[in-house]
């Protein structure tokens, strides 16, 4: 793997003459950005967090979603009918065409069943995927999507009012509870965004898994889908099942069968009893940076594709 990694560095090194400090980013629109020349012991999110667009290559993720890269990437449109894209200086508006697709389709029907105008999208991944310079350890391969729980209005946002605006937070007693500002409507658009057999799971606060699952009546086999998880009370977390065909793209293994309700009670229970500290605890240690040797081989072939 080393090897190959070096074989690269050597081939981006001729293309771009040598020269220190000079971008790996597409010069489609002839403005190159500053970063450092491929190494195979650098973090990969500095390749990464620098690309500005997309490869030129058919789109495909590569690897795990906390572990792999995207090609051929794919922007969501800034502005729709149904749906905005937020804090868009952070270039995190890319995925798969299915991703793209699905936040489209979900956007309409949620204006359509609810009294919602659309959604509030926040970040897809990155134009290659990979590491992010901050935030996510997944939202690498291109089909994970973030969608803000603040009701989207009829006005269409300014780009300096994505940058300003902030989603709610809907939790209350740490996440435990939901709070006055949960919805009927925000059931149903976890519902309508569930219900989507492109959906592998979706990552909520415990408390509103648990609200959903007293409420929920007829058909509940979405709750499944609906799994608790640390965070996620300002926005909820879509992650949609690789693409037929990329062998390369690693599925994370399904929800374990049932509705879910039970192991989302277990959570909101540790919340309002926390179980002791464990005596002579060790502090955890912090993740050291993904290398690029650590990512798929192919990764580095959509780096280098200018």
């Amino acid at each position: 793997m080393g090897h190959l990694l070096n074989t690269y560095a050597l081939v981006f090194a001729l293309l771009i003459g040598n020269s220190p400090g000079v971008s790996i980013a597409q010069t489609r629109d002839d403005k190159p950005q500053a970063r450092p020349n491929l190494s195979v012991q650098t973090p990969a999110k500095e390749f990464f967090g620098a690309a500005r667009l997309g490869s030129l290559q058919k789109p495909e993720s590569f690897g795990s979603y906390a572990k792999g890269c995207l090609a051929g990437g794919l922007a969501l449109p800034e502005t729709g009918p149904t749906w905005q894209a937020m804090r868009l200086s952070r270039n995190r508006n890319w995925g798969q065409p299915i991703t793209v697709g699905y936040l489209q389709d979900l956007s309409h029907n949620v204006a359509k069943h609810t009294s919602w105008s659309g959604i509030y999208i926040g970040d897809i991944s990155q134009p290659r995927g990979g590491p992010m310079l901050s935030g996510h350890a997944s939202h690498q391969i291109g089909l994970d999507a973030d969608i803000w729980l603040l009701p989207k209005t009829d006005q269409d946002l300014s780009i300096a009012e994505r940058e300003k605006t902030s989603s709610i937070s809907m939790r209350r007693a740490y996440g435990a509870f939901t709070n006055k500002r949960w919805t009927k409507d925000h059931e149903k658009v976890l519902k309508l965004a569930a219900s989507d057999p492109r959906v592998a799971r979706i990552f909520l606060f415990p408390g509103a898994k648990v609200a959903m699952c007293k409420s929920a009546t007829g058909n509940r086999s979405w709750l499944r889908k609906i799994r608790p998880w640390y965070g996620h009370h300002y926005h909820f977390h879509v992650r949609l099942k690789c693409p037929k065909g990329q062998k390369a793209c690693i599925n994370q293994a399904p929800p374990p069968q049932g509705d879910g309700c039970k192991e989302a009670a277990s959570w909101v229970d540790r919340i309002l009893n926390p179980p002791p500290p464990k005596p002579n605890a060790k502090p955890s240690k912090t993740r050291p940076p993904i290398t690029m040797g650590r990512l798929p081989q192919q990764c580095s072939i959509v780096l280098l594709d200018l």
